[in-house]
């Protein structure tokens, strides 16, 4: 048995039939020359021996009476044929390629769909019906689901590292096999003496921190506070207030819409490096770029900066556990600055100030905190926000969220089958109807965008145009007066690659 923390029990709280709660991912994966049969099958006799070591999907929420305090993990034994299904494309394709379109509409249909609270909190769907590669290969996708009251990204990668292997002949591991089988009860008596514990535990936890918080937090502030002073007289683009009023601010609807783009990793680091930009410097222009431009095209973007909401992971190097240690901070994308050079300088800037900051506090940031009736509280708010949004009494204060999680760099496989994409797909909520969250894999960057399907139906456009600020990306100099435009235009194929450019590669092109 072990309790939810409170960050993420509030997963648990928030989620709704129009607001799922858990994330995953978008593979496709190409199948050994000599594999016959189904890959389900496979996949389910491999997954059946890596569960003693995949923690997070052998256990289900054991709910506290009346939802008073927050719920606990107890083992449970998946079963794998509810687990893991099989899906099929509804039309089939007859060119290499041509297969994103419908994947990326599926998994915009299933991302909705909620993972059932009395069994784990995940499901596997692999996706048949794909056409062979250009090497003639036979091609499957799979979308997961996992719930974030479980994991958070950089823990969902501890989890991928124990269910993939480094080659298509996984090597010997030391796994040992789960051998509970009963079912697990607790006692009314149990679980009322046990939150009680809990909540004593973390108020003197809370009391002793309150010191070191403190401190930290005033230092911070004050820093915050100098650097507004010093911007008092004259307001820089980059400086941070509130979001503007998009059609992204709304309440959700049960739609979603899903699109995927593939670039160079160690180009795009490369360029980076150019401008004195890191890989997230780089991603966040990139998304700025993009976003600029699709609102501009049309005629709809917002005079002030659209800020993004970005997470930051309070883990110890090395940290593993499954579960959330993440907080969220706001940064400034100058959407409304016209010259690539400079809105890649005020990112710098911004990111640069937001690390500084961050590092004050990062340390007394809480994860757990006492839990006693705040299920009620928490789903009280979350109504009454969606009801303040819906009549526009609630200011924005991001527009986006956007996330960069390390990722495996070598290739990776499933049951045998070579991974070829990691699209990650994350959670929209009412207020914020976009997530891109990236992560970097073998010698790719993916992107993910899932978006409110109202808000944003044509989410493909602006998958479309990241591929094109990527363009600009390399023609941009910062010593250049006369910095590139970077309007809409045509995406490049990532067929037609010249020998000296690796052109990016939308989904459809993977």
């Amino acid at each position: 048995m072990k309790r939810l923390s409170g960050l993420d029990a509030t997963f648990l709280h928030l989620e709704t039939p129009e607001m799922p709660m858990h994330v995953g991912a978008l593979h496709v994966f190409e199948l050994p020359a000599r594999f016959r049969g189904k890959f389900v099958t496979a996949l389910r006799k491999h997954m059946a021996g890596r569960l003693p070591l995949a923690a997070p999907l052998r256990r289900r929420l054991w709910m506290m009476p009346m939802n008073i305090t927050s719920p606990v993990w107890v083992d449970a034994e998946p079963d794998l044929a509810r687990h893991i299904v099989e899906v099929k494309l509804p039309l089939r394709r007859t060119r290499a390629g041509d297969d994103m379109p419908a994947i990326e509409k599926l998994v915009g249909q299933l991302h909705v769909k909620l993972l059932d609270r009395r069994r784990p909190l995940w499901k596997f769907h692999v996706i048949e019906g794909l056409a062979a590669g250009a090497n003639g290969r036979r091609r499957v996708a799979m979308y997961t689901q996992l719930h974030h009251a479980a994991v958070d990204g950089q823990a969902a990668v501890a989890l991928a590292n124990a269910i993939l292997d480094t080659s298509p002949e996984p090597p010997a591991r030391d796994i040992r096999a789960s051998t509970r089988r009963k079912q697990f009860k607790l006692s009314m008596v149990e679980m009322i003496s046990g939150a009680i514990t809990s909540e004593v535990q973390q108020i003197t936890h809370l009391i002793r921190s309150l010191p070191e918080a403190a401190g930290s937090l005033g230092s911070a502030a004050a820093r915050m506070a100098a650097r507004s002073e010093l911007l008092s007289g004259r307001k820089r683009a980059g400086s941070l207030g509130l979001a503007p009023r998009m059609a992204l601010n709304e309440p959700v609807t049960a739609a979603r819409a899903f699109a995927a783009i593939t670039l160079p990793l160690q180009e795009l680091k490369a360029l980076g490096k150019q401008h004195g930009a890191t890989l997230n410097d780089a991603v966040l222009w990139l998304v700025s770029s993009a976003l600029r431009e699709h609102y501009k095209a049309r005629g709809e973007l917002p005079r002030k900066s659209m800020v993004a909401a970005v997470p930051v992971s309070l883990r110890a190097k090395g940290d593993a556990t499954a579960d959330n240690q993440a907080s969220m901070t706001l940064l400034s994308l100058g959407t409304n600055v016209a010259d690539p050079a400079k809105r890649l300088a005020q990112i710098k800037a911004a990111t640069k100030s937001m690390k500084s900051t961050l590092s004050k506090v990062k340390n007394v940031l809480p994860t757990d905190f006492p839990s006693i009736g705040v299920s009620w509280i928490t789903e009280a708010a979350a109504a009454l926000y969606r009801r303040a949004t819906e009549s526009d009494r609630i200011p924005s204060v991001a527009n986006v969220a956007i996330s960069n999680v390390p990722g495996p760099p070598v290739p990776l496989y499933l049951a045998g089958a070579r991974m070829l994409t990691n699209y990650p797909c994350s959670i929209v909520t009412h207020g914020m109807g976009l997530n891109i969250t990236v992560q970097s894999y073998d010698q790719s960057l993916d992107f993910g965008l899932m978006a409110d399907a109202r808000a944003m139906p044509d989410v493909r456009k602006l998958a479309d145009a990241i591929g094109v600020a990527f363009e600009a990306f390399r023609d941009l100099s910062l010593h250049d007066d006369d910095a590139p435009s970077i309007a809409a235009k045509p995406q490049p194929s990532a067929r037609k690659a010249t020998s000296r450019r690796r052109a990016p590669k939308t989904a459809a092109g993977s």
